[in-house]
Formats: structure tokens, C-alpha cells, sequence
């Protein structure tokens, strides 16, 4: 790993001394080191690609394997093979499609992706949080918080992408590569990815735009794409235009635009979709909207503008000393789409494991869940995920066969004494406004 991480020192310090120039020789960089470092990070369980492969049984081969591709990808007689791509349910009754390379596509493209990534991470904004080194969805929900509390950005542009990672025009992705990027060993690879046919249902199709989920080098170069139609535009044109203050918060596709003017919130809505659009890029019609914060309207005591982003829905409320403040909780449809996955393992593994595994398990989720979702303003949620766990065991150990004799007042004695279970836990406390 040391010498990966000096590796990627140098090639961004040869980034920083030719700032303007686009950069050769990378390939150079990738050597039998690296490869076997890639393939020790690779997720040993992962799904194998259409040759069937696993991970256990290629590290066999390794030592003969690995020399063998980095001389077929060097002399460029190395060839993409197809995509296996399956469908991953999203919780609201559709799909997401999801590539599946082989075993040694994924290992050239997590070598390329930590070649490229340094270059890139001299260019990228500090707006752009997702998948990048250092950078977490945490952190741009801190940006957000800041923002709209502290800087007072009222209004704000919630946009949605109609399927963006198949929506990527190969032209126009070249183009913004050859701003950065003419080694010629790593831009024929490149294309050979984008051009790697997908096996789905038993048939080969040949994509003619989009990059593929799954594979590692889709989260780069999607960020390499939406840096120079998004971030860049909005950065360089549409900032120093603006009458008030703005922000851009990216995540991958998922971005919002803030504004103290509402002229300008509303000029921005207007040349956003053809900006998109120019490029191939389709906003949703009905799920993009533009949201005014300090709209007083509620239904009951639960605002009416909130917006959805990196799994929580926010909203205005007061501080402790009365004065406006971003707040955020777990997103009902968040909310909802882990507890039914919670509901069908319990009922899975309910006669499978003897009880003190069931509950080390469930703690093993609720631990990964609070780590997330442990964010300031949130308690309720959690506790309602919290509790939800105890019904849902309720439920399912009473359906195990025979009497039902797990009382409600058991189960509590079993999740909070015997063995109980791991109470919610704020894991990201932070105040940034204190009005």
C-alpha cells in the first residue's frame, strides 16, 4: 500500500507542476506492485462477471496471471469482456441496473482508477463529495447545514437526474479526457470499457452511451463528466452573474443549487435543463423543484417544504433560541425500505440461527444503521427504527411454529436485559449554527 499511495504522490505532483497540459505516460506507473495491491483491496465475496470467476480462485493463479495481464493491457491485445449486468430492486417497486464486470476487469480498472484518481483530485471541486478519497456523504450534509443556516441560502434547487449513468455521451466524455488525459494505453482501455458489451437475459448488446454500474471506473469518470457539465459551469459562467450568494453540494448525480435571490434561483431553473440537456442529460420533470425555505406554510406542525438528499429529508425549524435553522431526519422512504429489509431477514434467519446470534446480528444493523443515520436532529427516527427492530422480532419469533410465547413484555426483557439490544447512538454531533 505504501508504495501505491507514493505512486499516487507523484502523479499528482506532476498534475500540479503542468496544471494546463493533459498528461502522458501513466501507464508507466502500473506495474506487477500495484496490480497485486488492486487485487488485495478487491471484495473477496463479490459477484463473479460472465466467466464465472471468483476471487479465491484466481488468487491461486496469481503470481502466473497477474504479469500475464499487466503485458496484454500494455500491448493493447487485451480485450473488454462483456458485462454481466442483473437488477437490483431500489425499494419503491423498480430496478437498478448493475454491471458486473470479471475478475480482471475489476482489477485493471481499480489500477486505472488509482492512476487517474490523483490527477483528477487536483481538479475536482471541494463541492464534489462522492466517491472521492476523504469525502463523505457526512460531510456534505455539514456543507448543507452550514449553508442554509449560517449563510442563509432560502432557496434551493432540488435536482433530479432521469437515469444519469446511462445517459453519459461517450463523444462528449472523450472530449473532456483529452483535456486531462492522452495517455494513449489508458484512453484505448478507456473506450474498450465503454464500448464492452452487456450480457443480460442471455443476449450481447453494445451500449452506445452510459457507463456501467458496477464497474470501478464508472464513479470516476462520472465525476470527471458532471465536473465539466455541472461544477465548472455553475463555478465559472453562472456564479459570476448572480446578484446574491449560491452554493453547489454534489454527491455522484445527486446535486442541489442554493440561493439568497430568488431572481437568480429562478434564472438558474430556467437555463439548468438546457445546460443538461446539451450535453445529454435529462432533468425529471415532476421530482425536480425549486423550494422556498422560508415559506411558513405547514399542515399541522410538520412543514410543507422539505426536500429529500443523501437519504434524509430537511427542513426549517427553530433553534433553542428561536432563530431558523436547517434540521434533517431519516427519510420516510429510507426509513421504511430498511425496515422491511429488516422484517424479511428476521423472517429468514429466525429458525437458522439459536438467539444469541440472531441478536448479535440484528446489533451488527442497528450499529451500521446508526452509524449512518446517528446525525444531529435525528433521535426520533432512530429510536423509531430502534423500536421497529423489537416489533419486528415480536412479530417473527411468534410465527416460528407451535404457541406464541413471546409476550411483548419478553421480548423487552430479552432486547434490554438478556441480551439486549444496542440503543440508538448519535454518531455525528455537530451544531454549525448557533443563533
Amino acid at each position: 500500500m505504501k508504495e501505491v499511495l507514493t505512486v499516487e504522490m507523484q502523479i499528482a505532483a506532476r498534475a500540479r507542476k503542468y496544471p494546463g497540459e493533459a498528461l502522458t505516460n501513466l501507464h508507466e506507473f502500473i506495474n506487477v506492485e500495484m496490480l497485486h495491491t488492486c487485487f488485495d483491496s478487491l471484495n473477496k465475496k463479490g459477484a463473479s462477471g460472465v466467466d464465472g470467476e471468483k476471487w479465491i480462485d484466481y488468487n491461486k493463479q496469481r503470481q502466473e496471471r497477474i504479469p500475464q495481464l499487466l503485458t496484454a493491457f500494455k500491448s493493447g491485445v487485451y480485450r473488454a469482456p462483456h458485462i454481466r449486468r442483473v437488477l437490483i430492486p431500489k425499494g419503491d417497486g423498480k430496478y437498478r441496473p448493475l454491471g458486473l464486470p470479471t475478475l480482471e476487469d475489476k482489477l485493471l480498472q481499480t489500477s486505472v482508477t488509482r492512476v487517474l484518481t490523483p490527477v483528477y483530485e487536483e481538479l475536482f471541486y471541494a463541492c464534489s463529495y462522492g466517491f472521492r478519497p476523504g469525502k463523505s456523504q457526512h460531510q456534505a450534509l455539514e456543507e448543507l447545514s452550514r449553508e442554509v443556516s449560517v449563510n442563509r441560502m432560502r432557496y434551493i434547487i432540488d435536482a433530479d437526474m432521469q437515469n444519469y449513468f446511462g445517459s453519459i455521451n461517450h463523444q462528449c466524455l472523450r472530449e473532456f479526457l483529452d483535456l486531462k488525459i492522452k495517455d494513449g494505453v489508458i484512453r484505448k482501455m478507456i473506450d474498450k470499457w465503454l464500448k464492452a458489451g452487456i450480457f443480460e437475459n442471455g443476449q450481447v448488446t453494445y451500449p452506445t452511451e452510459g457507463t456501467p454500474q458496477g464497474g470501478t471506473v464508472s464513479p470516476l469518470l462520472s465525476n470527471v463528466y458532471l465536473h465539466y457539465v455541472l461544477d465548472t459551469w455553475f463555478k465559472e459562467q453562472i456564479q459570476p452573474l448572480l446578484r446574491g450568494g449560491s452554493f453547489i453540494i454534489r454527491f455522484a448525480d445527486d446535486f442541489l443549487l442554493g440561493f439568497t435571490n430568488r431572481e437568480d434561483a429562478l434564472r438558474v431553473m430556467e437555463v439548468l435543463p438546457k445546460r443538461l440537456g446539451k450535453f445529454g442529460l435529462t432533468l425529471h420533470p415532476e421530482k425536480t423543484r425549486l423550494i422556498d425555505l422560508e415559506e411558513e406554510k405547514k399542515c399541522g406542525n410538520h412543514p410543507i417544504k422539505t426536500f429529500d438528499f443523501l437519504g434524509f429529508t430537511h427542513y426549517m425549524s427553530k433553534s433553542r433560541k428561536g432563530k431558523p435553522i436547517l434540521k434533517r431526519k431519516t427519510s420516510s422512504k429510507k426509513l421504511n425500505q430498511a425496515l422491511k429489509r429488516l422484517s424479511d431477514w428476521i423472517k429468514c434467519y429466525r429458525h437458522k440461527l439459536p438467539m444469541r446470534e440472531l441478536i448479535e446480528e440484528l446489533n451488527q444493523k442497528l450499529r451500521g444503521h446508526y452509524a449512518y443515520y446517528g446525525i444531529t436532529f435525528n433521535c426520533r427516527r432512530l429510536h423509531t427504527y430502534y423500536n421497529g427492530t423489537k416489533r419486528l422480532l415480536h412479530k417473527w419469533l411468534n410465527h416460528r411454529g407451535g404457541k406464541r410465547v413471546w409476550t411483548w413484555n419478553k421480548i423487552a426483557k430479552l432486547t434490554t436485559e438478556w441480551m439486549p439490544l444496542i440503543r440508538p447512538r448519535i454518531y455525528h454531533s455537530y451544531q454549525l449554527a448557533k443563533p
